[in-house]
């Protein structure tokens, strides 16, 4: 199954599990990429979010005028922090965001339930790095990327050029079919 890509200096169409790269620097306009990624050629898509809350994942979709009613959120955050959870069909929470195996496995949840074009999007590796460490991180996005392929979904994975040496980048650079770079200025260049 081919998806359409609306991200700029990208290929029309990628093939289903297809995982895209997303290097940014830590304060880049991640937002407008990732919204892109969602708005066309999809069914359903699922936001893992280690950086936002649930809430403030919904305000940035309702912000770039994305679909909200194909959205699944996975909140790793509330609970960790405290916050009061607004439960909804469409919120799955896991309880911090060093619990890689639940973000998976919640992860395999949202892709066996939905059919059609499905898309994710990790939110951030970079974090999940920082919470667990850049080999559990590692470990999971390699686990998250064979799912992508087994369901024929893809995703986009956020990646901080800021945060991680040069060698971990690499690392990761060589897991993914292609490869966004968000430059400071917000020009970007790719690699597919």
């Amino acid at each position: 199954m081919d998806y359409e890509l609306a991200i700029e200096e990208t290929p029309e169409t990628i093939s289903g599990g297809t995982g895209i790269l997303l290097l940014h620097p830590s304060i880049g306009e991640t937002d407008r990429i990732d919204t892109d990624f969602f708005k066309v050629d999809t069914d359903n898509f699922l936001v893992v979010s280690t950086r936002t809350t649930a809430r403030e994942v919904e305000q940035k979709l309702e912000h770039y005028e994305v679909d909200e009613s194909r959205a699944t959120i996975l909140d790793t955050l509330s609970i960790e922090r405290g916050y009061s959870r607004r439960s909804g069909e469409n919120i799955y929470y896991v309880a911090a965001p060093d619990d890689l195996d639940a973000i998976v496995e919640k992860t395999r949840q949202f892709l066996e339930r939905h059919d059609g074009k499905l898309r994710l999007s990790v939110d951030s590796v970079t974090e999940m790095a920082y919470y667990a460490d850049v080999d559990r991180a590692f470990e999971a996005t390699k686990r998250i990327l064979a799912l992508l392929d087994e369901y024929d979904a893809v995703g986009l994975f956020h990646l901080s050029k800021e945060v991680h040496d040069e060698e971990t980048l690499q690392r990761f650079r060589d897991l993914f079919d292609g490869v966004v770079d968000l430059h400071e200025d917000g020009t970007v260049t790719t690699e597919f």
